[in-house]
């Protein structure tokens, strides 16, 4: 596989466009997203690869760690190149237990929005995504019309460029629109667990991007077979499969895979330059029907 793995590019407004394929950062900490990196020098050449590679959207939050994953892209990254968008996320914070709990309070986003402003030696952030629901089960239904307030509150500050959602429901999408534009919704979504389609295709009606996390899970073993045998036909490997299926699904989709690695990276990167024939689409796509 050759060619250009920035899968393209998406205006998630008309002065922020960003490459189709990004990178997540969470996979920077240590283990259960806690603690620095096993390696720190590889986090930082992970960081740096990604800038090489010309992909422009990199995904965190102060709670990656907490806060060792912002240090990493800072000492790796800063002062950042004119192109490189890093997209940040609050509602959560992290306890001594190393637990994920919500952290929704007007003084809690306020706070996680100035602590991810230090963190990155950034003045604004150019997004933030509000994350709502639960960390281990999904969406919650109910109204996220306090919190979203408060972060717009913040961008009429300066503090914030655009605001994004993470891990809501297609009603919850609709709430915050009404109080300020959402330019980026992040949801579980992947090849073999497309729930949220229909929130997808509406999002693309909208014009906001959809940005799925964990990409490359979830797998049945009949599922996987199905996927692999795709991939032995292409010459990539399932991932690479998986990741390329989510490009062509949509072109509002915008990936954001995980890796503590350089060699991971770049195989992940490829993905973007694998072509799916038409036969090979439509056993994709059977594989989450």
């Amino acid at each position: 596989m050759s060619g250009d793995v920035t899968g393209g590019s998406f205006p998630l407004a008309g002065d922020l466009t960003v490459t189709r394929m990004g990178f997540g950062a969470m996979q920077l900490a240590g283990p259960g997203v806690w603690g620095p990196p096993r390696d720190r020098g590889e986090a930082i050449r992970v960081l740096r690869t990604v800038a090489e590679l010309g992909l422009t959207h990199i995904d965190t939050s102060c709670y990656y760690g907490p806060s060792t994953v912002n240090n990493v892209i800072r000492e790796a990254l800063h002062p950042y190149p004119d192109d490189l968008h890093i997209v940040t996320k609050v509602g959560f914070r992290r306890n001594a237990d190393r637990a994920w709990l919500p952290a929704l309070s007007p003084e809690e986003l306020t706070a996680a929005v100035h602590v991810n402003l230090e963190q990155l030696g950034l003045e604004a952030l150019d997004v933030v995504n509000l994350r709502v629901g639960s960390a281990a089960v999904g969406p919650a239904p109910g109204s996220i019309a306090g919190p979203f307030g408060v972060l717009a509150g913040l961008q009429s500050q300066g503090l914030i460029r655009y605001l994004g959602l993470s891990n809501v429901t297609a009603d919850q999408v609709a709430e915050a629109q009404a109080i300020g534009r959402v330019v980026c919704v992040q949801n579980w979504y992947n090849l073999a667990d497309r729930r949220d389609d229909p929130l997808l295709d509406r999002c693309a009606e909208l014009g906001i991007a959809f940005v799925p996390f964990h990409p490359l899970g979830g797998f049945s073993p009949l599922q996987a077979s199905g996927l692999s045998e795709v991939a032995a036909r292409l010459g990539a490997s399932p991932h690479q499969v998986a990741l390329a299926w989510l490009l062509h699904r949509s072109p509002n989709i915008l990936l954001i895979p995980g890796t503590s690695a350089e060699r991971h990276l770049r195989d992940n990167a490829a993905a973007a330059t694998l072509i799916l024939p038409a036969d090979a689409r439509a056993v994709l796509n059977a594989v989450g029907g």
